[in-house]
């Protein structure tokens, strides 16, 4: 039978103090291999993923909806919390919309040359520092047909719950791993058969509707961070830059929407 929880101070949910706090997240999510999945949408992605609960705590309505994965996890002894809306939110600091949490193990991730073997179309996100940006971007990704996404080391993490959140579980469905070192790792996508294109503003960047005529087969897109754009080294070792033409008095887009936007003119017509 799932627990029932009272006090958000109990011990046992020391997964789940506190999750708006960024320090707490780092501290707790990278060292002690977890991630938070929020949501029966994203909890059932990550199982179906093959991602192993560490423990789950939900409100009361949730043991119907989550019926069959709280029997399994009843079943493998994995603990499942129950509690009451207040109690949920006064322990984890932000209003529970969606009524069920899993504490995630994390998963080993793949080497680079595992995630792209077989690919034709990789996005690389280069130190996108905003979570929100993170989550959209894979979520592009996924619904237009890109086959990986590589992150570079300064990159946030996908798994952090606002990422995963607005992603809406895709970052279980897209594959990805961190590439590094960076960038000298265009040179392993090149030498791997990849054109590599970074999306930024330069005076020889190719507008992003010629470079689509005559794409590569195999092709790594390149988007920087939300403020400084892309580095110059990584600009001087990319093979193209390409842009985005703008109008209106617009220098450039939103780097999530870049990508959607990028993501479905350059998408594998073969």
């Amino acid at each position: 039978m799932p627990d029932q929880i009272t006090d958000p101070q109990d011990p046992r949910l020391a997964d789940y103090v506190a999750l708006t706090d960024v320090a707490l997240r780092r501290r707790i999510e990278p060292e002690g291999g977890l991630y938070i999945a929020e949501s029966e949408k994203v909890i059932r992605r990550a199982l179906a993923a093959g991602h192993r609960p560490r423990s789950y705590l939900m409100a009361q309505r949730w043991l119907t909806d989550l019926g069959d994965v709280v029997a399994d996890a009843e079943a493998h002894g994995i603990p499942v919390y129950v509690g009451e809306h207040s109690t949920i939110e006064s322990l984890t600091g932000f209003h529970l919309h969606r009524g069920a949490l899993a504490a995630m193990h994390r998963p080993t991730l793949p080497a680079v040359a595992d995630v792209v073997r077989g690919a034709r179309r990789v996005v690389v996100l280069e130190d996108i520092v905003d979570h929100t940006n993170v989550g959209a971007i894979f979520r592009s990704c996924a619904g237009l047909g890109v086959d990986a996404v590589l992150v570079t080391p300064r990159c946030a993490d996908p798994l952090y719950r606002r990422s995963i959140r607005v992603s809406m579980g895709t970052v279980f469905q897209v594959p990805w791993t961190r590439i590094d070192p960076w960038p000298g790792g265009i040179r392993t996508l090149q030498a791997a058969g990849f054109v590599t294109a970074a999306l930024a503003l330069s005076e020889d960047s190719v507008p992003l509707d010629v470079f689509s005529r005559n794409s590569p087969e195999r092709l790594a897109l390149v988007l920087g961070t939300e403020g400084d754009g892309l580095g110059r080294r990584t600009l001087g070792e990319v093979d193209v830059t390409v842009t985005i033409p703008m109008a209106g008095g617009v220098d450039s887009l939103n780097v999530a929407a870049a990508a959607a936007l990028a993501s479905w003119e350059l998408r594998s017509r073969g």
